[in-house]
């Protein structure tokens, strides 16, 4: 059996008591690294008076989890109380553990996921924005074109964005965003569930004048509102779709809605 366990992101109070029930009962923590999740477990048990098992812990990050989906760890999974923990936050949410689960149901491994701490969802409910629908796009890709044209599509995404960033790279984000669309309402926090937990919505102009002038290390979720139209409304791919069009306008008003390439979108119209 193998369970994936949440870890708070910032506030220790966050841990379930389910969390702590299966941590009480487990014998082998896969984590994506092993001083993080001791010194997680020890900050715990001392808060809450607990004594957990001396684990076997194995270390599966993003590098080598391939190598982990073996014949052999299938056995491990199937016959041992097993736990995978990331460092923060959910498994699987721009963290390792995504290929462990098809690996579980791939070889009908017993498995179940824990619900938790989850700075997306947190950051979302944090906004303010009334959106039900978002795309979370994780962290953005460090340079070059690839992070211009991903930027380049969620800013013309139909829905409400979601990314994370890093104290490094914020001022570089809402400086390109600056250049592009100026007026974008945006909502960003750093530190969720910490001491210094913040939060700032405004323009993206308006935010980077602030941020400037403050602190901004820690860890930030920043949300970006829909790209609307003219007079308020959000343009969605169905609309263009339904437009009386020849099918390469049609792909050219799409490309530039969702950044994919018109070659792409036209072979789609017409397949």
């Amino acid at each position: 059996m193998l369970n994936f366990l949440p870890t708070p992101i910032g506030n220790l109070g966050d841990i379930s008591f389910r969390t702590i029930e299966v941590l009480k009962e487990g014998e082998i923590i896969l984590c994506e690294d092993t001083r993080v999740t001791k010194k997680l477990l020890n900050l715990i048990s001392m808060k809450l008076d607990i004594t957990f098992p001396k684990y076997q812990y194995i270390s599966l990050h993003s590098h080598n989890e391939k190598h982990f989906l073996t014949k052999e760890n299938q056995e491990l999974l199937e016959n041992n109380n097993c736990i995978y923990m990331s460092d923060a936050g959910m498994p699987c949410v721009s963290d390792p553990g995504s290929l462990l689960v098809d690996f579980c149901l791939e070889n009908d491994i017993e498995y179940d996921v824990i619900p938790g701490a989850n700075a997306v969802l947190t950051a979302y409910a944090s906004s303010g924005f009334t959106d039900t629908t978002f795309t979370f796009f994780g962290f953005l890709p460090h340079k070059g074109n690839d992070r211009d044209e991903k930027l380049d599509k969620i800013l013309n995404s139909e829905h409400l964005a979601i990314v994370y960033e890093s104290p490094h790279r914020l001022l570089k984000l809402l400086e390109q965003m600056v250049q592009k669309d100026p007026s974008r309402v945006i909502f960003l926090t750093k530190e969720l569930t910490k001491k210094y937990q913040t939060r700032y919505k405004g323009s993206v102009q308006e935010i980077l004048n602030q941020i400037k002038q403050t602190d901004i290390k820690g860890e930030w979720v920043v949300v970006i509102s829909a790209k609307p139209n003219s007079n308020g409304a959000i343009i969605t791919k169905e609309d263009i779709i339904d437009l009386k069009l020849p099918p390469k306008q049609k792909a050219k008003l799409l490309s530039k809605l969702t950044g994919d390439s018109v070659k792409e979108i036209y072979n789609n119209l017409i397949g």
